[in-house]
């Protein structure tokens, strides 16, 4: 505890890390202030009531959403759609990378391609909330809060049949996530960590505390299973920092020559340096989680829409929208290991890698440069993949798991998935920032054997 103590006193010493976290921190406090502020026409105080009576937005992919927003989806905030269409921005352009020729241009031009990159993907983020903000007002009165002039929740105070609600709040919606998306910005600019990833985090987080307490509450005199449930909770973070952390380090050597010259003679030495290449056991990350969750609540969501509440289908496809059935987690932990393996074979150019290394004179020892380079390292990723993909699959399909054991279902949603791992991966990256300035000032890390990777 000492030593922790130290460790804080260490990062406020330093003034730049010092004015990083408290810009992070005051962007924070604007973005979770304004996710308790409604949008026009909304009290709510008859929101909070309502929410807390019915509960109606805990599950399937409306949890999912409310949970990245930190319940500003569900409370019909003007940050309701959260940084989530900057996301879907960024991973369409990332897509577009390996098909448009434009784009691939873009982001070998560095510096300035990147900033051309970044204007494409904000002004995408402004086309794909002018179709996500109307679709979030329809969802938000018909299911979420719905509209009912007779009864005793007085929800809205401008009816949302009209214009004077459906215009103002579509462009107060955009304009939330244009303000969220350049907090986020400023944070990675002028504060520590990735932005966008800790305004999730931060969401994600909101309602941890929360799902503890209804967890104590269902049954406080039974806290020998409590205690089990928290342990459990650590057991799976450490879990998921294995999961983010674990690499496989591929041996690479330098070739350096130099020459030496004399009155009488000149002659050549050639030196080696040794390096490696950190190949990610979870290269895709959360990437396939998302991908998988995209496609397995998207029938769901076009049934509601297309078939009658007595079809068979739409009864078959209720179930493939609840992640907590197992049909929803067989086939969404199948879709999870063939988009890891996708997402790794899209984002791992070996190609590319064996030709920087023939051209900085780096070599496999026992590998000829070259193909046969691309090739070994091709092999190496299949292998670890696979294992990775499982554990993935594992994770995902965790909270349906304990849920089955008896966990409560808002407390469940913590024991994987993807807000396990983007927490998870957020903190890690945030701390090897922070440990990078101390350890540049002669301080201990706030991990003391300063490494962030685990070695396999």
């Amino acid at each position: 505890m000492k030593g922790f103590i130290q460790t804080i006193k260490n990062i406020w010493s330093i003034k730049e890390l010092k004015d990083k976290l408290l810009v992070t921190i005051l962007l924070l406090l604007v973005y979770r202030f304004g996710s308790h502020i409604p949008l026009p026409g909304v009290d709510i105080n008859e929101v909070n009531r309502f929410i807390t009576d019915q509960e109606n937005a805990n599950s399937g992919i409306l949890g999912l959403l409310n949970s990245f927003t930190g319940g500003s989806f569900k409370r019909a905030s003007v940050f309701a759609l959260g940084i989530m269409p900057y996301i879907s921005a960024s991973i369409v352009v990332q897509l577009m990378g390996l098909a448009v020729p434009y784009i691939q241009k873009l982001q070998k031009e560095g510096e300035s391609g990147r900033n051309k990159v970044n204007q494409i993907t904000r002004w995408l983020t402004i086309g794909i909330c002018l179709v996500q903000a109307p679709a979030y007002l329809t969802l938000v009165t018909s299911q979420i809060l719905p509209y009912d002039p007779a009864s005793s929740y007085a929800i809205y105070v401008i009816p949302p049949t009209t214009f004077w609600f459906w215009f103002p709040s579509t462009v107060i919606l955009i304009t939330g996530t244009i303000f969220a998306m350049w907090m986020g910005e400023k944070i990675t600019d002028k504060g520590i960590g990735n932005g966008i990833s800790i305004l999730i985090m931060v969401g994600i987080l909101a309602d941890l505390p929360k799902a503890i307490f209804n967890a104590f509450e269902v049954d406080p005199s039974n806290g020998i299973f409590f205690l089990i449930e928290m342990l459990g909770l650590i057991l799976v973070i450490a879990m998921c920092i294995m999961i983010v952390a674990a690499v496989r380090k591929v041996p690479v050597q330098y070739v350096r020559r130099a020459q030496t010259s004399s009155s009488s003679y000149m002659r050549s030495v050639t030196d080696s340096v040794r390096s490696y290449i950190p190949l990610k056991v979870n290269a895709a990350g959360v990437m396939p989680i998302i991908f998988a969750q995209a496609i397995m609540f998207l029938p769901g969501t076009l049934a509601n829409y297309f078939l009658d509440d007595t079809s068979s289908v739409k009864q078959f496809f209720a179930k493939m929208a609840d992640p907590f059935t197992w049909e929803y987690n067989l086939i969404f932990g199948l879709l999870i290991i063939i988009f890891t393996y996708f997402y790794t074979a899209i984002t791992i150019p070996v190609n590319q890698m064996a030709e920087d290394l023939k051209r900085n004179g780096g070599i496999i020892p026992g590998i000829r440069p070259g193909k046969e380079t691309a090739n070994f390292l091709d092999e190496i990723l299949s292998k670890i993949t696979l294992p990775g993909a499982i554990l993935l699959t594992l994770l995902a399909v965790l909270p349906a798991i304990v849920k089955l054991l008896g966990v409560e279902q808002s407390l469940a949603m913590f024991f994987g998935g993807t807000s396990m791992l983007i927490m998870v991966g957020v903190i890690l990256d945030t701390v090897q920032q922070i440990n990078t300035y101390l350890l540049n000032h002669r301080y201990d890390g706030l991990m003391t054997s300063g490494r962030t990777s685990r070695d396999i």
